[in-house]
């Protein structure tokens, strides 16, 4: 019974050793990263794609503007994420790289399930070697395909990725993902369904206990992809604006 401790101890430490209950810790405590970040949420219905992400004071002195949640990857794909924030960085650098080298090669853009399969396959390499760590980032894909099809994909610190109508990750997450649930429709219009994300992200600041009428655009960052033109595109803080003057009074 004494060797137990360092038993568990050196599942605990050891990227490539499963413990009994057939779990790597180290991939456990990623995930526990991702939820303790900030929370991110995408939306696709039939016509549109919305990602959205809250942003917090740290200290009063931040400046929100120097943090990007909200990022596009291609003209037509744009991510979000919840985790370490320079995980997040490395990896959406990489998701660049790889649009761009797949229309290189082949000429026509890369379809958002190609590439969020890309990003969980790196993930998952993180999750195979001694002297690595996993990333402790999520991250929400979401965009229009070639073809016209929306799509929204989650990948995972373990590698995993799967499709979605609507999910939220990070701290607010389960508030986020109950209101998402009781509200969504696929048949949504473009102000209809980003007015869903917004509200599911301010449901779940209440469920915070936080002082929704303090929140400003500044605490938000956004950004829709069209099936109409095909495009990702971010929102503008004067949208942002308009958007919360309607939902919050």
């Amino acid at each position: 019974m004494a060797g137990l401790p360092g038993q568990a101890m050196g599942y605990d430490r050891a990227i490539t050793i499963f413990s009994p209950e057939g779990k790597l810790y180290q991939v456990e405590y990623a995930f526990e990263a991702v939820r303790k970040g900030w929370t991110s949420l995408g939306v696709k219905t039939k016509g549109t794609v919305v990602l959205l992400s809250e942003k917090k004071y740290v200290t009063k002195l931040m400046e929100l503007d120097s943090i990007e949640k909200v990022f596009s990857v291609d003209d037509h794909i744009g991510v979000t994420f919840a985790g370490f924030g320079s995980d997040g960085r490395v990896l959406i650098d990489y998701a660049r790289l790889v649009s761009i080298r797949h229309k290189l090669l082949y000429g026509d853009p890369i379809t958002v399930e190609y590439l969020t399969k890309h990003v969980a396959d790196v993930k998952h390499q993180y999750t195979q070697y001694g002297g690595v760590r996993p990333f402790g980032v999520s991250m929400i894909f979401g965009g229009v395909d070639p073809d016209g099809t929306p799509r929204l994909l989650r990948t995972e610190p373990g590698g995993q990725y799967i499709g979605y109508q609507a999910i939220a990750i990070g701290m607010g997450a389960q508030s986020a993902n109950e209101y998402l649930e009781k509200h969504y429709n696929y048949e949504l219009g473009k102000d209809e369904t980003i007015e869903l994300a917004f509200k599911a992200m301010i449901y779940s600041m209440q469920q915070r206990n936080e002082n929704i009428k303090e929140l400003t655009e500044e605490n938000f960052d956004a950004g829709i992809a069209l099936v109409e033109t095909g495009k990702f595109r971010k929102l503008s803080k004067e949208e942002i604006k308009e958007i919360l003057s309607r939902l919050i009074s």
